[in-house]
Order: C-alpha cells, then structure tokens, then sequence
C-alpha cells in the first residue's frame, strides 16, 4: 500500500503541503497563527461561538459540496484533499467587499465586529446553497453564530437582502468549481497518510480494510470523525490525543442506502447528511435536528459518532433503542440492546470501530424531547417504538447508567396499550441521574410526561 507523509489541500487560492505539524493542531491555530490569516476569531475554543467559521470543500460524486465548520475543533490533518475557505478570500481580486458583507453593512448588522467574519461565513454558505432564504432558513443558518451587542434582527435583515448586491451565479467559488474541482482530484491518491513519529502520530487510513489493520497494530489510538467531541479534549481539557486516526475521509462510510423496511448508513454520515432521510422515514424527528447544536456542528458531528462516544442526553442511542438497530463493526454485527453499557462506554473493544448502522423502518415510532424556553431543548427524551407484537420505550437524558430501555413501561403497554396506561406507570428516582441541571425527581417526572405524550401521540396517528 502507497504511504503518504504529507497532507495536501488548498486555502483560499493557495497550493498547501504540510509534513511537519502536531497531531492536535487545529485549523484555527494554523490559519492565526502560522498564516497570519486573523479574520478568523477565537471565541469559544469549543465550537460554540461561530467566531472561528470557514467553509471547507471536499468531493462529493464527482462534485464539490461546501459546508460551514468550526474551526477552533476542526483537526489541520483531517484537510487532506480539502478546499478551505476563510474571510479573507471573500474580496476577491479587486478587494471590493462581498455581497454579504455589503449587506452586512448596509443593514447596520455589525457593531464590535467580532462575531461577523463568523456571521458573513454562515451567511455566505447559506447564500450559496439558497439565495433566497426563508427568515426561518436564516435563522437556522445562524444557530451555531453568537451575537453579543449587535442583535439579530438587522443580521437577519442583512441575510435577507443579499442578492440586491450581488448573484451567486457569479461568486468566484461557482465560477472556479470546475478548477478547484480537478486540483482535488489530482489530490486523491487512495494511499494512507502517517505523518509524525509515535508520540506525535497523524493517520488517514486509505480505507476501511487500512482502518481495521491499524487499529489492531495501534489499539490505543484516538479515533476522530467530526471531532465535535475530541476536538473539546484538546482545546479544553489539553488532552494528548496521539496517535490519531482521522476516518472523516473514508468515503466508505459515507454510505445511505434504502432497502425494503430498512435504512442503513455509514458511521461517518454527518447530522446533515442523513437528516432528510429522517425526515421522510421518521418525520416525527424533524423538528428536533435542527435543534442539535448549530450548523457548523451538524457539518462534521457524525452519527457513528455520537453513539460510540454513547453522551448520556444524546438522542441517536435512544433512536437505537428505540428502534433496535443493528450496528456493524469491524469485527462483527451487535443488536442496540447489547451495544450501551454504561456512561460514555459501549461493548466495543480496543481495536473495534462501528462501520455501518441500520434502522428499522418503523412507522409506529415517536420521539418527545421537551424544548424549554431557554435552550429550546431539554434534558431528557422518551423515545416509543409500536410493532405488532413488542413496544420499545427507550429514555436519553435521565439513566445514571446512560440511556436505558424502560422495562416496566414497555410491559404495561403490551398487556394494554392506551395513554391511560401510560399515564399510570412512574418511573422510580432511584437509578435517575441528579446533578446541576435537574435532579432525579424531576429527571423521572420529565420522563413521565414525555413517555405519555409519546404514546398519546401514536394513539392519535400524529
């Protein structure tokens, strides 16, 4: 197999090649520090803010797609093969501001000024793919930007108004795709990149058969998707994190397919990425992705992921199940019933990494995860599955062993599925989480509520 020392991707319009970096080194870091590109801004280090947002381009089917990130989490070597994009770049040749800067402007949508390069980011991803948005698409362009002083009224006005300065027919990504295009193209050369000795190791496995020899060769190694999670070990907690595999390149994983009652994806399909197939199987769900984080996260966050890394408020372990799915390895294939363990663990072992997960099609199937006021999504969710002879009521945010299958719940609801009997099965306290964010009594009663709206909704066919 062909070994690769080196990364290779292009920044704005610049050719760049790098064979000496540090595992951990952020794009953030590289772009302030190493080139002086400063219109990106550190906020938060943890993918919060939105001060530190690019767009990075990578081959899709033959395509470029573009997407926002964050690039305060987002690892330097998971680029190879990528176009990123900063502030910078937006002038173009002549220096003239961007439409969406123009806009920016004109709107009165800038006071301090350090939140807009990350606003006109966003905004100018959202301009591509949709130049004429919706306030609600505005809005949800902009969840993961935070605004201090300015306000977001005259930010969304300034969204809503770009195309009176420009067309993005004419934006320079469109009129230089087909260039950017065939320059990634030459970049892809299927071989494994190892960059750094053992105490400061990179790898980009070539593919998943790479993926798997590696893991047996080097089991202690720090797998890394969307980094949406390790990206804060490293910026928060300063955790050495080498030797490091980045996977989020691995096309096999990138995989959806549709087969009969099944829906079957890749570990490393993106929240983006599978949410309309959710819409369309599991419409109940669409109104709480758009709730996850912001969309800079959604872009890198991996479903693969997300129940590896197994957070006790998650929701796709409790969609697992809920639903009980199957989830593949490379090693073999585990039922959800037996993949959680405990907080933060699964049944994994050291050298074993989930490939590939399957949902069953379930039409009788609900979610309710109570959007409060402040973050407009809470703690904990109830998620019910009903087939014709087994219920699944499957609870996230509540179990001080992590997500957990209510048993008593589900048997009440076989021997007589109505909201009446919901509505008299309590969870115990006992076994329920405490800590600053709610304690155990209202942990169990917030499970009440939600397993019987749950269930009053599949009642009703809602």
């Amino acid at each position: 197999m062909k070994i690769r020392d080196e990364i290779k991707f292009i920044l704005n319009g610049r050719d760049i090649t790098l064979n000496a970096f540090r595992a951990e080194q952020t794009l953030l870091e590289f772009l302030r520090i190493d080139q002086q590109l400063i219109g990106t801004k550190e906020g938060c280090a943890e993918g919060d803010c939105g001060a530190c947002t690019v767009l990075v381009g990578r081959l899709v089917n033959g395509g470029l797609k573009y997407e926002i990130v964050n690039a305060c989490i987002r690892f330097l070597a998971s680029l190879d093969g990528c176009h990123v994009v900063t502030i910078e770049y937006l002038s173009g040749s002549n220096g003239d501001l961007h439409p969406v800067q123009k806009a920016m402007v004109e709107c009165h949508a800038s006071q301090c000024g350090f939140c807009t390069p990350g606003f006109v980011m966003s905004l100018y991803s959202l301009w591509m793919e949709n130049p004429n948005p919706s306030k609600r698409d505005v809005e949800i362009s902009v969840q993961g930007n935070l605004c201090r002083c300015t306000g977001y009224e005259p930010i969304i006005n300034a969204a809503l108004s770009v195309n009176k300065f420009g067309n993005p027919t004419f934006d320079q990504l469109n009129t230089e795709r087909e260039n950017i295009i065939n320059k990634l193209s030459r970049l892809q050369d299927d071989a494994r990149v190892e960059i750094g000795d053992d105490n400061n190791k990179a790898i980009l496995p070539a593919n998943i058969d790479d993926l798997a020899q590696i893991l047996q060769d080097r089991p202690n190694s720090t797998i890394v998707a969307g980094a949406t999670d390790v990206g804060l070990w490293v910026t928060k907690f300063l955790k050495p994190i080498s030797p490091v595999l980045f996977i989020g390149q691995l096309t096999d994983l990138k995989k959806i397919e549709v087969n009969d009652d099944m829906l079957t994806f890749g570990a490393g399909v993106t929240y983006t990425e599978i949410q309309d197939y959710l819409s369309k199987f599991f419409p109940f769900l669409e109104n709480y992705w758009d709730r996850i984080a912001g969309w800079q996260v959604r872009n890198m966050g991996t479903i693969g992921g997300s129940i590896t890394n197994n957070d006790p408020t998650a929701d796709y372990p409790a969609a697992c199940l809920g639903l009980g799915a199957t989830i593949k390895t490379t090693k073999r294939e585990i039922k959800a019933d037996e993949f959680f363990v405990d907080l933060f663990e699964t049944i994994l072992d050291e050298d074993e990494i989930v490939t590939q997960v399957s949902f069953p099609i379930i039409k009788n199937s609900c979610y309710m995860k109570f959007p409060n006021p402040a973050s407009r999504y809470a703690m904990a969710g109830v998620f019910v599955s009903k087939l014709d002879n087994e219920v699944r009521v499957a609870v996230t945010g509540a179990g001080e062993n992590g997500v957990f299958r209510w048993k008593e719940m589900e048997d009440a609801l076989i021997s007589n599925w109505s909201s009446s009997t919901a509505g008299s099965i309590k969870l115990s306290p006992d076994g329920v989480m405490s800590d600053i964010h709610g304690n155990s009594d209202y942990r169990a009663n917030l499970v009440n509520i939600m397993a019987l709206r749950a269930v009053e909704n599949l009642s009703n066919g809602s």
